[in-house]
């Protein structure tokens, strides 16, 4: 299974979940996507574990805060934006609109992180990593796959990213949706896909994670019968086959099956 610790400044780098009960949450994730949870030494600090895939994490989890429950934040997977220097693009950020909501800190040993609400109230992380971990697995089913921005404001999403991290965008016309492709670091890295219709009345703007699975239709099933909700049935489009899950805290993900992808 690939492993990659060489992500670009404005390349997706990394996810965790922010679970009410990681200690439910963690086995239903490894039954899910074939993890190994290992706890991290936290130094007295809130639960944190890796999910490994092969020989390297694929993802984290936390256990969130009870002053966040408290105020009704709901299990949550962050996506994290590599940075050369968190607190420069923290303050940069605040100087384009976004909301500091955690300011830029350091997890010893690894690197320092900052969360901000955008201009449009997407939560998102940075990351500044210290090169001393042990890289991401990637590529392979249970792996993330891409991060995309659901949001009623597409052009100043653009503008407010476009600034912050150096994106460039890419319009990709799809089923009546104009969709706009991120890239970063000379990659396609990400998208955004505009939060229109009745059917997201109600939905928050916000930032998924896509998980690549080699049997979407087998992965939806699976998440169902183990006591999460398929909010959205395996769908095609033209790159593959998609579906919007949640798990059984209330915590929303996607799964892809590329079209090109051996099952």
């Amino acid at each position: 299974m690939p492993i990659r610790n060489d992500f670009k400044p404005g390349q997706f780098c990394w996810i965790d979940f922010a679970a009410h009960d990681l200690a439910v949450a963690a086995p239903w994730y490894c039954e899910v996507f074939g993890w190994t949870e290992v706890p991290q030494d936290v130094q007295g600090g809130p639960p944190y574990s890796f999910f490994i895939k092969g020989d390297a994490p694929a993802a984290a989890g936390g256990q969130m805060s009870e002053e966040m429950m408290a105020q009704g934040i709901p299990p949550m997977w962050n996506s994290y934006v590599n940075v050369e220097d968190c607190a420069a693009s923290e303050k940069k950020a605040a100087s384009l609109g976004a909301t500091v909501t955690v300011p830029t800190t350091e997890v010893p040993g690894h690197g320092k992180l900052c969360f901000l609400l955008d201009p449009s109230g997407a939560s998102l992380a940075i990351w500044q990593d210290f090169g001393e971990g042990p890289g991401v697995s990637v590529a392979d089913p249970g792996c993330l796959s891409w991060n995309e921005l659901m949001c009623r404001d597409v052009p100043g999403a653009r503008e407010f990213y476009g600034q912050l991290f150096g994106w460039e965008f890419q319009d990709m016309p799809m089923d009546g949706v104009n969709y706009t492709v991120i890239q970063a670091g000379g990659a396609d890295s990400g998208g955004m896909m505009p939060l229109d219709g009745e059917q997201f009345d109600g939905v928050p703007n916000h930032w998924m994670v896509y998980f690549a699975v080699g049997d979407c239709d087998a992965t939806s099933a699976k998440v169902a019968e183990t006591g999460g909700t398929v909010i959205v049935p395996p769908t095609k489009i033209p790159v593959g086959k998609f579906s919007v899950l949640q798990d059984p805290q209330g915590g929303s993900f996607s799964i892809i099956q590329m079209s090109d992808q051996a099952c």
